[in-house]
């Protein structure tokens, strides 16, 4: 590989060599091609290129290629309507488990809790588990199509309790304990769960946490709910006594037990993922089994280059799209790591820990955890065994130059793919590829299979910053919204702004160079008609020592007024003035003093939600003269009481400035 530790803006800092291009995914996927008489040229351009001309082809010959066992008889690969209606391999039947689970042995899942200990599971060993509570689930009523549901966090029963209720062909969806029983409600409430799965405590920082009060109300506001099963291995807070019927999970029968997979259609309701739920009912994101599959099988191939045998770990909780993934593992035959409890508890140096003692080859992080990195003496690359890591995956938020650097200077030679995508398709629009050299501050390339551009608001393409519009359907597109039964709340979210086009809400820049995020477009700066994107600001304010973390909104006040303030968590020791001078002087050097907020306002902290982004939105209607209780649900945020605090600053800014 050629690396270059101190690359500039767009510059290369990586570069693949001709062994890891021929051993490729990639590589190997267009000689399988010319196997079946199709031949393009042998770079990733060219096959992304042919993925988006003749999608169909691309997607079918990709489930034989990943060994998809599709039932039903042959026929279209997808259905004509445009999007949202678009349905794919119509009359095919599919079970996400059953590829997940069959055929495969080894070690299926490494488990390593908070205080250090591992428990792995071989796939013999995780079939047996999931053919008992699969046997245990039918035992108490679940049929394809009720709802099972969890609030675990990131265990083993957490990824049984997936693969078993999808086994079924039920419906599953999860929750991470520290969600508020309110978020949790707003959330499970809509699905009228059949069974919950629950842990009375976990462990967090150290400490056991307990649950059972939230559990209870949780319970109360679930009137449909028949039984819940408890598990309490991983933590010493005692099992309650539930209201309704419930089962011990280490009562589960042990005899051998048999595996059965119902056959179900490919667009059939594997699970529902939540949007964020700060403002407004939680949006829930139906996926179909055959979708989900493959979109997450193509994720981990070509733009992961996870191999059978690999070790995968994704810090990520339970109620973000990424723990998905991180269980889509097993459908490569890798090896999914689950890490419970606070993941960088207590310092970022966890992270490189737990991937060396796991002989880790994919990490993916958020761009967040590679910044506080690079504020701190880390040194992983010499303080841990990082040899079997070939890949890290950035996602989350934008990597800001520094961040490159840091990776290349202080990890090794790795494939850094920074990525962009959604719980909305559970994969991702925009990504890497280990064949392609890695430009400084960018990602690499489009996603294979995804017709993605840019466009101005007039619908046009442009090659400057625009709205990201998919314009082909992929096959994990939602089905639709759970309770959306005449699909407005669907078609509002993506397709009322370019009709019959997939318009994601957020700003996108392609160049010679690779492809940009610029943050969202509903939170994106407008200050006398020039878009500015908050990653613009924050790639420069964040990588000041001086500073943590930072935040800045733009608010319409009335008719003509905008305020754009830009809070700011100053680093440990630092007088806020000096942080004030720095941004400041950073803000002019390096963009431009368009880009200097209208007041720079230090805070405690940066609110986020439970899946670590930014609540600019929220703040900004807090500005705006919107209640705190119309904005947010406080127990979809990881800090209730800072949110409340924005609110204290909201109240006080528009009073001080008459701004309401």
């Amino acid at each position: 590989m050629i690396i270059d530790k101190e690359a500039a803006f767009g510059e290369v800092i990586w570069t693949p060599d001709q062994g890891t291009i021929d051993s490729s995914a990639v590589t190997q996927f267009v000689t399988y091609l010319q196997g079946h008489d199709i031949t393009i040229g042998e770079t990733y351009d060219d096959l992304w290129q042919w993925s988006v001309d003749a999608p169909e082809r691309f997607w079918e010959l990709f489930a034989e290629f990943s060994g998809v066992r599709l039932g039903g008889p042959t026929g279209p690969v997808r259905t004509d309507e445009s999007m949202p209606h678009t349905r794919w391999f119509p009359g095919r039947t599919v079970n996400f488990a059953r590829h997940l689970l069959d055929g495969r042995s080894g070690t299926a899942l490494v488990a390593v809790s908070e205080d250090g200990q591992t428990r792995e599971t071989s796939w013999e060993g995780l079939r047996q588990e999931v053919a008992a509570l699969a046997q245990h689930l039918r035992s108490v009523g679940v049929q394809a199509g009720d709802r099972v549901v969890a609030v675990l966090p990131n265990i083993t029963e957490s990824v049984v309790g997936l693969l078993a209720t999808s086994s079924i062909g039920a419906v599953w969806s999860i929750c991470a304990p520290e969600f508020g029983p309110g978020a949790v409600i707003s959330r499970f409430s809509q699905l009228k769960p059949k069974v919950i799965i629950a842990a009375p405590g976990y462990v967090l920082n150290g400490k056991n946490r307990d649950c059972r009060a939230a559990l209870a109300e949780i319970f109360a506001g679930l009137p449909d709910l028949e039984h819940v099963i408890w598990v309490s291995e991983h933590t010493d807070v005692p099992v309650p006594d539930p209201f309704v019927s419930s089962l011990k999970w280490e009562q589960l029968p042990t005899d051998a037990v048999e595996l059965i997979y119902a056959e179900v259609d490919f667009s059939h309701p594997l699970w529902v993922l939540f949007s964020s739920g700060t403002t407004g009912k939680p949006k829930g994101i139906v996926h179909g089994h055959g979708g989900a599959l493959l979109e997450l099988l193509k994720m981990l191939t070509f733009h992961t280059e996870l191999q059978p045998g690999d070790r995968y770990l994704n810090v990520a909780s339970t109620s973000w799209v990424l723990w998905n993934a991180l269980v889509g593992a097993l459908g490569v035959g890798a090896t999914a790591v689950l890490v419970d409890g606070n993941p960088t508890f207590p310092s970022v140096d966890r992270v490189w820990e737990v991937a060396a003692a796991t002989h880790t080859a994919a990490l993916g992080v958020s761009a967040g955890f590679i910044h506080a990195c690079a504020k701190t003496e880390l040194d992983p690359a010499t303080t841990h065994d990082l040899s079997q890591l070939q890949c890290l995956q950035v996602t989350g938020s934008p990597l800001s130059v520094d961040g490159f650097r840091w990776v290349y200077s202080h990890v090794g030679d790795v494939w850094l793919a920074s990525m962009s995508g959604g719980t909305d398709i559970v994969s991702i629009f925009v990504g890497g590829s280990s064949t392609l050299p890695v430009h400084s501050g960018f990602i690499q390339a489009p996603a294979l299979g995804v017709r993605v551009e840019s466009w101005d608001m007039d619908g046009d393409p442009t090659q400057g910053k625009g709205e990201l519009v998919v314009t082909y359907p992929i096959p994990s597109m939602p089905l639709y919204f759970w309770g959306d039964e005449n699909g407005e709340r669907y078609h509002d979210s993506y397709f009322s702004t370019f009709p019959g086009m997939w318009r994601h809400g957020d700003i996108i820049e392609f160049s010679a160079s690779g492809i940009l995020i610029h943050g969202r477009s509903d939170s994106t700066l407008n200050r006398n008609g020039l878009r500015l994107g908050s990653a613009d600001i924050y790639t420069v304010v964040e990588a000041l020592p001086e500073i943590t973390e930072a935040m800045v909104v733009g608010a319409e006040i009335g008719a003509e007024g905008y305020y754009m303030p830009l809070f700011v968590q100053v680093a440990p020791g630092i007088e806020e003035e000096d942080a004030r001078h720095a941004i400041i002087s950073a803000i002019r050097l390096q963009l431009s003093p368009r880009y200097l907020p209208d007041e720079i306002i230090p805070v405690r902290g940066i609110p986020h939600t439970r899946t670590g982004k930014k609540l600019e939105v929220p703040v900004k209607r807090l500005i705006q003269g919107a209640s705190l209780g119309e904005v947010a649900d406080l127990g979809a945020v990881d800090d209730p009481g800072l949110l409340e605090e924005y609110a204290s600053i909201a109240q006080q800014r528009s009073t001080a400035l008459n701004l309401v």
